[in-house]
């Protein structure tokens, strides 16, 4: 036997750990000492120093199948290794647009039971592009990219999946249909997706004991599908596994409920100002249950896994330090180990409900189920495929609240002034109207929303503020009705009027002359500088609008950086300026819009990059290189 002492959970180790060699030469009980055969350890993969665990818990490994058995599997997923150009957020690409777009599981934050899947990967034709690229940026891949791909994995197919590098702990939730995983989000799956037996499983691997046999095997913050592969599962009887199940179902039906107020989740309903009106949200209650819940399925757990309550109390003791010591070490950590930036801050009520409202008046999101004119949709089943678009959103087909030219106008008095939209739309529905709706519009909307549309390192705005030099003229762009017309349409249907209403106005006041009072004197000077400023917006607009033809396939962030003059917000406009100049460069010459500005430099290297030519539908201009002679080996002849 080999004496060991833990004091890692001490605040005061000096004096405790005196205080334990001191019982330890008295021979007394202390519950920091712990004696153990170093051959027990032999029993975990990897034989970790885990001197302080049972040998009843050491020996599962032993007595129970590991997860890797008995029709259960556990993947590593694929990796882009470009995903700037291959991976969007769902809301960047065109709603239906399936056959090119594939939900992608990228790990994300911690989260048991429920996240949402809010990337997209370039999945079309079996990734026939993405491949391509790889085997041009990886020439030694061979002929094939499937090392990187993956292919032989269960893509599609609904399962469990979680982030494999995080500070919070193991954090499986629910896979859906139609998804495609990534190496940072690997999956698991029972019997080929058997929802039933896949749901009994989630129970089990978001349990204490399970976490605990998995933190066993690890010594960093990294879940791989190694470790996930070799922890034991407990064989379960049809009521056992009904049992989990259904706990597993709850959980995840109270995690989606919870995640109804994002409105870029694909489960958003309402904002959290009146998602009571559904009649199904009430927070504290909902994480009260979530906790019973929880406790339920460790004790269920526990007890397929035979810890004593002692291991029991050792378990939840180890897992409260750990959190402990996460808090802790917080910021310090490598941002590859850390998931909370994807993790969603609760926000202001009253910003998410005029952010609301502003959707609303764009025809993004439906008014009528805050007005219970139209009921909210059936919750989906854990495993179906993600729609394209939330309930929340108005369906196709629906009239929207308020028809637009895919542009409004802060501009007071204009038909589609969001100022004006907005205030009405809260009235619609019997909301308070905020004070000043038109400076939170002007001052500190375009922040707030940057934050709330950026996941997982993409920025991804729908709203679009171009404004002129002082923001005293703003047209709020929307993003999914962006076409080459845009820009036209600003120019005719809002500069074009407008300076023409402001030119008049100028042209009275100058005819004045010498009557002008004191007032019309600094109004006529005011009119004169914003008409400066209109003039110099139509014609930015006018130089930009011939050869601007924007593809949804390319990104919010490509899509708006030609515009990058037009915005006011300095952090959003330094990221459009810099992915100009990127684009400009050649670094993006996948991108539709590298084809519109610069057509014969990406035809040129579409010859000898087959992904740019696939990219353009261009495959006809790509020219395979011959192959390489291969080596012979063998032993020199003799010179004679």
């Amino acid at each position: 036997m080999t004496t060991f002492l833990r004091l890692l959970a001490d605040k005061d180790k000096a004096t405790n750990l005196l205080a334990s060699c001191s019982a330890l030469r008295a021979a007394e009980s202390d519950a920091r000492v712990f004696q153990v055969a170093p051959e027990s350890f032999r029993s975990v993969p990897g034989a970790p120093f885990a001197y302080w665990v049972s040998t009843k818990v050491l020996g599962t490994f032993l007595n129970l199948p590991p997860l890797e058995s008995g029709g259960r599997t556990a993947q590593h997923g694929g990796s882009t290794k470009d995903d700037f150009r291959f991976i969007r957020v769902y809301w960047e690409i065109s709603a239906n647009d399936r056959t090119r777009w594939h939900s992608f599981a990228k790990g994300g934050a911690y989260s048991l039971f429920y996240a949402d899947v809010y990337l997209v990967v370039n999945w079309h034709d079996d990734a026939r592009e993405l491949e391509a690229a790889l085997l041009h940026k990886y020439p030694y891949l061979g002929e094939s990219a499937n090392w990187v791909l993956h292919r032989e994995c269960n893509y599609g197919v609904p399962g469990i999946t979680w982030p494999s590098r995080t500070l919070s702990g193991l954090g499986m939730r629910v896979l859906p249909a139609g998804c495609v995983f990534s190496s940072k989000g690997p999956a698991a799956f029972v019997d080929n997706g058997q929802n039933r037996k896949t749901l009994a499983l989630l129970a089990i691997v978001v349990s204490s004991a399970f976490r605990h046999l998995v933190a066993l095997q690890m010594a960093s913050v990294s879940f791989e599908v190694g470790v996930i592969q070799q922890t034991p599962v407990p064989d379960l009887n049809s009521d056992q596994q009904n049992k989990l199940a259904a706990l597993a179902r709850q959980a995840w039906s109270l995690k989606r409920t919870l995640d109804t107020i994002e409105e870029t989740s694909h489960a958003f309903a309402l904002p959290a100002a009146l998602r009571s009106r559904l009649g199904d949200y009430d927070s504290p209650a909902i994480e009260a249950e979530l906790v019973r819940i929880q406790a339920e399925i460790d004790a269920i757990a526990f007890d397929l896994y035979g810890f004593s309550e002692a291991d029991r109390v050792a378990v939840h003791a180890s897992q409260g330090a750990a959190k402990e010591e996460d808090s802790e070490a917080g910021d310090d950590q490598d941002d590859e180990a850390s998931d909370d930036e994807d993790s969603v801050a609760p926000i202001d009520h009253t910003a998410g409900l005029l952010s609301w409202a502003l959707g609303v008046a764009f025809g993004r999101f439906d008014w009528r189920l805050a007005t219970g004119e139209r009921a909210a949709p059936a919750e989906p089943e854990p495993f179906d495929p993600l729609p394209a678009k939330s309930p929340g959103m108005l369906p196709d087909g629906a009239a929207p609240f308020h028809a637009h030219p895919g542009i409004l106008v802060d501009d007071q008095g204009h038909p589609h002034d969001p100022v004006r939209l907005i205030e009405e739309v809260l009235a619609r529905v019997g909301a308070p109207v905020p004070e000043d709706v038109r400076r939170w519009l002007q001052k500190d909307f375009f922040a707030f929303h940057l934050q709330r549309y950026s996941k997982s390192r993409r920025k991804a705005p729908i709203y679009w503020p171009l404004s002129t030099t002082s923001g005293s003229y703003t047209l709020w762009v929307y993003y999914p009705s962006l076409t080459s017309q845009t820009l036209y349409t600003a120019i005719n249907d809002f500069i074009e009027p407008k300076l023409k209403q402001v030119g008049a106005d100028v042209t009275a006041l100058r005819n004045k002359g010498s009557n002008r009072t004191r007032d019309d004197e600094k109004q006529f000077e005011a009119l004169q500088a914003f008409e400066l400023e209109l003039i110099e917006l139509r014609d930015t607009l006018l130089k930009l609008a011939p050869t601007y033809k924007p593809n949804h396939d390319d990104g919010v962030q490509i899509s708006a950086c030609p515009l990058w003059p037009l915005f006011r917000h300095k952090p959003w406009q330094k990221v459009l300026k810099d992915t100009w100049a990127k684009l400009e460069k050649g670094d993006y010459d996948w991108a539709h819009l590298a084809m519109n500005y610069w057509p014969e430099r990406v035809r040129e290297k579409c010859k000898t990059d087959k992904s740019l030519a696939i990219a353009h539908s261009l495959e006809d201009l790509y020219i395979e290189p011959e192959a390489a002679p291969k080596k012979t080996r063998g032993r020199k002849k003799k010179e004679e």
